[in-house]
C-alpha cells in the first residue's frame, strides 16, 4: 500500500511544516473520529502526548476535529505511548491517540493512532483514514458536538498496570537504579513505580520544558545515563525514549546493552519458564545475527519480520509468539500490553537481575554480537534504490557476503534516509560493502 501521510509508526514530521500542521491535526481528528464512528453509542477517543512544546497545539487541535464529527474526548496529558494503548482499552474507548515523535528532539511531532482493542491500526484502517482526509468532513449538527474532558489519574492507572507485570512477592529493594526518561512522557511514572517497587532510585532526564525532549539524555544519547550509573554506583541502567516505548539498558559498568540481548534473557528465561509461546521471539530484518544463532542454540527460533514494530507485533498476533521487538529497544510482551513498552521491559530486566543474584554485566550479554554497520544516507527526492548502479551495488554486497552474513538496505519509514546496514564475521569486509553501497546511493 502506498502511504501518503501515515509511515512505519503513524504520521509523522516537523511541527508546522506538512504534514505535521494544526491544520493536519484537525483534519485527523475529523477523519479518525468518522472512521470509527460505528453503531449508536457515544463514541469516546482516549488522546495521550508527550512532553514537547507543540503538544499543546496538536491536542487542541485533534479535540477540535474529533469533537466536530461527534465525538467525545478524554485528554490524559503527558503519558507513554503504551499507557494510551492501555488506557484505550480499559476504559472502552473506540480510539486512542498520542502525539508523539517519539525518539525525535522537541521540534517534530507525530500523531499515533490505536483501535478499540489497544493495538495500532492496520494498513486497512489507516487506508481508509488516509481517504477520508481527501474529503470535506463529515461535521455533525450542534447539538451532536461532543465532549472533551481531562482526567488526572490516568499516570496513576498506569503505574498500578506496569507495577502488575512485575513477580508477585518480589522487591526491588537494595538495587540502586539510574532512569533516564527523556525528559519525556515517563518522567513522573517510570521513577515512581520503581520507587514503589523498593528501588533506590536516581532520576535523570525527568525535567521537560518542552524543548530538551531526548536532548543528550534517553535511550538515543546515553552518554549521560552511562556516567551517572558509574558514577553512583548503581547496579543499573534503564534508558527510555521520548514516548516510553523503547529501552536501552546500562550495565553497572557503563555498557550499553541492546534490545537484542533484552529480547534473549527475556525469551530465555520465559522459555525456561514454560510460558514462552511459539517456540521462540519476533524481531526485525535489523537484529544481529547473533541473536539468531544463540536462540538456536536454545532450541528457539528467531521470526524476521520488516523495520517496524507494528509488523513484530502483527507476526506475534498472526502466529501466537508472545515476545518480539526490536534491536532499538522496543520490546513487545504480548502478555502485558499491546504495543512496545520500555518500563514494563524493564521491569523484566530487573526482575531477572534480582533473581540471578548477579551482576547486570554478566546477565545480560548472552551472545557475542557480529560486527554489524549501520549507515543512513540521506537523500532529496527520487528512488535511489531503484538506480542501476545502486542494484550492482547490492548485488555485489550480497554476493561478497554469501554464507558469511547478512545485508539489509531499506527506505526509512518517517525520514528521507536510505539505511545501509550489513553484518557477517569479517567486520572489514562489512565495513567494505557498507562502504560500497552508501557511495553507490550518494551518486544515485
Amino acid at each position: 500500500m502506498t502511504r501518503k501521510y501515515f509511515g512505519t509508526d503513524g504520521i509523522r514530521g516537523r511541527t508546522n511544516q506538512s504534514p505535521m500542521t494544526a491544520e493536519m491535526a484537525l483534519k485527523v481528528g475529523q477523519a479518525a473520529g468518522a472512521h470509527f464512528l460505528r453503531g449508536d453509542h457515544r463514541h469516546r477517543v482516549v488522546i495521550g502526548k508527550d512532553t514537547r512544546l507543540s503538544g499543546y497545539m496538536m491536542e487542541t487541535a485533534l479535540v477540535a476535529g474529533f469533537t466536530s464529527v461527534g465525538m467525545d474526548v478524554v485528554m490524559v496529558g503527558p503519558v507513554p505511548t503504551p499507557a494510551v494503548a492501555m488506557l484505550t482499552h480499559s476504559m472502552r474507548a473506540d480510539l486512542g491517540v498520542m502525539i508523539s515523535a517519539s525518539h525525535n528532539k522537541f521540534a517534530d511531532n507525530g500523531i499515533k493512532l490505536f483501535g478499540p482493542t489497544g493495538y495500532k491500526l492496520s494498513d486497512a484502517d489507516e487506508a481508509a483514514i488516509e481517504a477520508l482526509l481527501e474529503q470535506p468532513p463529515k461535521l455533525v449538527p450542534a447539538e451532536a458536538i461532543g465532549r472533551a474532558k481531562r482526567i488526572e489519574d490516568a499516570r496513576g492507572r498506569y503505574i498500578h498496570a506496569a507495577k502488575a507485570t512485575f513477580p508477585p512477592r518480589l522487591t526491588l529493594d537494595g538495587l540502586k537504579v539510574v532512569i533516564d526518561c527523556a525528559n519525556g512522557a515517563a518522567y513522573q511514572v517510570a521513577p515512581s513505580a520503581l520507587w514503589e517497587l523498593g528501588a533506590e532510585v536516581t532520576a535523570i532526564g525527568v525535567a521537560p520544558n518542552g524543548l530538551n525532549i531526548n536532548d543528550e539524555c534517553g535511550s538515543t544519547d546515553t552518554e549521560l545515563l552511562r556516567t551517572t550509573v558509574v558514577e553512583t554506583g548503581a547496579h543499573v541502567g534503564l534508558a527510555l525514549d521520548g514516548d516510553a516505548d523503547r529501552l536501552i539498558v546500562v550495565d553497572e559498568k557503563g555498557a550499553i546493552v541492546d534490545g537484542d540481548q533484552l529480547m534473549a534473557l527475556i525469551g530465555a528465561s520465559w522459555h525456561r519458564r514454560g510460558v514462552l509461546k511459539g517456540g521462540g521471539i519476533v524481531a526485525t530484518v535489523m537484529s544481529n545475527l547473533g541473536l539468531e544463532r544463540f536462540l538456536d542454540g536454545q532450541g528457539l527460533i528467531l521470526e524476521r519480520t520488516t523495520v517496524g514494530d507494528r509488523y513484530v507485533l502483527e507476526t506475534m498476533r498472526a502466529k501466537g509468539y508472545n515476545v518480539g521487538g526490536e534491536q532499538s529497544g522496543h520490546i513487545i510482551l504480548a502478555d502485558h500490553g499491546t504495543t512496545g513498552d520500555g518500563l514494563v521491559a524493564g521491569l523484566q530486566v530487573l526482575a531477572e537481575l534480582v533473581l540471578a543474584g548477579k551482576p547486570a554485566s554478566e546477565l545480560l550479554n548472552l551472545f557475542e554480537p557480529l560486527p554489524q554497520l549501520l549507515r543512513n544516507v540521506r537523500f532529496s527526492g527520487g528512488a535511489p534504490l531503484d538506480a542501476d548502479g545502486v542494484r550492482a551495488a547490492i548485488a555485489d554486497g550480497e554476493a561478497r557476503l554469501d554464507g558469511r552474513g547478512r545485508l539489509v538496505i531499506r527506505k526509512s519509514g518517517t525520514e528521507p534516509l536510505i539505511r545501509v546496514m550489513a553484518e557477517g564475521d569479517d567486520e572489514a569486509l562489512v565495513a567494505d560493502v557498507v562502504d560500497s553501497i552508501c557511495a553507490a546511493v550518494q551518486a544515485a
